[in-house]
C-alpha cells in the first residue's frame, strides 16, 4: 500500500489564439526592411519555443522600429506586442503588461479608438489578464475588441470569432459554463461559414467547445467534436503537424478521464512523436506531452515508466521558461506525488515547496 496524496496528471492543453500578432501598419510605410526581416524571424523563434533568442531579436526589432519609424507608429506597436508576448509566454508577466499598454496606446492615437488593430492589442493585453486569473480586468477588454470588430469588419467575419471565443474561454474558466457555450457555438458558425466546414480555424473552436463539455462531465457531447477536430486537422494540415498533436492530446485526456487507458495510450504516444519531430525535443508542448504520458502511467501504477518522463518535462520547461515560471508548479507537484506513493516522501517534499513558492510569487 503505499501512501501520499493522489497524483494529479495534466490534463488538457486548451487551444488559444495566439498573443503574437502583427498590427497592420499605415499603408506604405513598411517595405522589405531590417525592421520586417527580424519580425518575421521573431515569429519564427516564437513558433520554435526559443524565447530567449526571441526576446533579444525583438528587443532589437522594436529599436530598429522606433528609429526608422518614430516612436508612435504602428509598427512600434507590433514590436511592443511581439516583445510582450515573449515575456508573457516565459510568465513573466510584469515586463509584458507594460508594452502590451503602451502598443495599445500607439494603436488608438495613430489609427483611431475603433480600429481593428486596437481590437488586437485590447485581445492581447486581455490575455495577459486573464493568464494572471484578473478575469475581472480581462472581460471589458475582450467585450470591447468584440465591439470594434464587429462594428468594423461586420458580425460575420472570423475576427469577430476570434473575439467571441476568446471571451468564451474566460467563461469558462470561471465556470460560467451557460455564458461561454452560445459564444463558443456563434464563433463555430461564423468561421464554417466563412471558410467552410473543413477548415483549420473550424477544428480549433471544435476542440475548444469540447473542452468545455469535458469540464462539465459531458464525455458524450465532446467526443465527436474531437474526432471531427482531428480529421479536419489531418486532411488540411497533414498528418504529422502540432495542430494534430493537440487534437490527439485532448481526445487522450477525454479517454483518460473515463479510464479508458488502452485507448489513451496510443493517441498519446503518437501526439509526443509528431511534436519532437515538428517543435523539436526541448518544445515546452513537447514537456506537456511528456507529462501527460507520465500521468497516465502513473495511473496505472506504472512508476518506473511514469518518473523519468516528468524528469523530462521539469527539465524542458525550466529550460524555455526558467525556474520559476507558473507551468513548473505542475510538473513538481505531479513528480512529488509520484514520489509519495513510492514511498520517498522526503524527495518530495523540496519539490512541493518549491511548487508553493512559484504558485506565491506575485506577477
Amino acid at each position: 500500500m503505499h501512501s501520499g496524496r493522489q497524483h494529479q496528471p495534466t490534463m488538457f492543453l486548451v487551444i488559444a489564439f495566439a498573443l503574437l500578432m502583427v498590427m497592420t501598419a499605415a499603408p506604405g510605410c513598411v517595405k522589405k526592411t531590417e525592421w520586417k526581416t527580424l519580425n518575421d524571424e521573431v515569429e519564427s523563434l516564437y513558433a520554435a519555443g526559443k524565447y530567449d533568442r526571441g526576446v533579444v531579436v525583438a528587443t532589437k526589432a522594436l529599436a530598429v522600429a522606433e528609429k526608422e519609424m518614430g516612436a508612435d507608429h504602428p509598427s512600434v506597436a507590433t514590436s511592443l506586442n511581439n516583445l510582450a508576448a515573449l515575456y508573457a509566454t516565459q510568465g513573466q508577466y510584469a515586463a509584458a503588461e507594460p508594452l502590451y499598454t503602451r502598443a495599445l496606446a500607439i494603436s488608438e492615437k495613430a489609427l483611431g479608438k475603433d480600429h481593428p488593430s486596437v481590437a488586437t492589442s485590447l485581445n492581447n493585453l486581455a490575455g495577459l489578464y486573464r493568464a494572471q486569473g484578473q478575469y475581472a480586468a480581462a472581460e471589458p477588454l475582450y467585450t470591447r475588441a468584440l465591439a470594434i470588430y464587429e462594428k468594423a469588419l461586420g458580425p460575420d467575419h472570423p475576427s469577430v470569432a476570434t473575439s467571441l471565443h476568446n471571451l468564451a474561454a474566460t467563461y469558462r474558466t470561471q465556470g460560467q459554463y451557460a455564458a461561454a457555450e452560445p459564444l463558443f457555438t456563434r464563433a463555430l458558425a461564423i468561421l464554417e461559414k466563412a471558410h467552410g466546414p473543413d477548415h483549420p480555424s473550424v477544428a480549433q473552436t471544435l476542440n475548444s467547445l469540447a473542452v468545455l463539455y469535458v469540464t462539465q462531465g459531458q464525455y458524450a457531447a465532446a467526443e465527436p467534436l474531437y474526432k471531427r477536430a482531428l480529421a479536419i486537422q489531418e486532411k488540411a494540415l497533414g498528418k504529422n503537424h502540432p495542430d494534430v498533436a493537440l487534437s490527439l492530446n485532448n481526445l487522450a485526456a477525454l479517454y483518460y478521464a473515463q479510464g479508458q487507458y488502452a485507448a489513451a495510450e496510443p493517441l498519446y504516444t503518437r501526439s509526443l512523436t509528431i511534436r519532437e519531430k515538428a517543435l523539436g525535443k526541448d518544445h515546452p508542448d513537447v514537456a506537456t506531452s511528456l507529462e501527460n504520458m507520465a500521468a497516465l502511467y502513473a495511473a496505472q501504477g506504472q512508476y518506473v515508466a511514469a518518473e523519468p518522463l516528468y524528469t523530462r518535462a521539469l527539465a524542458i520547461r525550466e529550460e524555455a521558461l526558467g525556474k520559476d515560471h507558473p507551468n513548473l508548479a505542475t510538473v513538481l507537484e505531479s513528480l512529488a506525488g509520484l514520489y509519495r506513493m513510492t514511498d520517498r516522501a522526503k524527495a518530495a517534499e523540496p519539490l512541493e515547496a518549491r511548487a508553493k513558492a512559484i504558485r506565491a510569487i506575485k506577477r
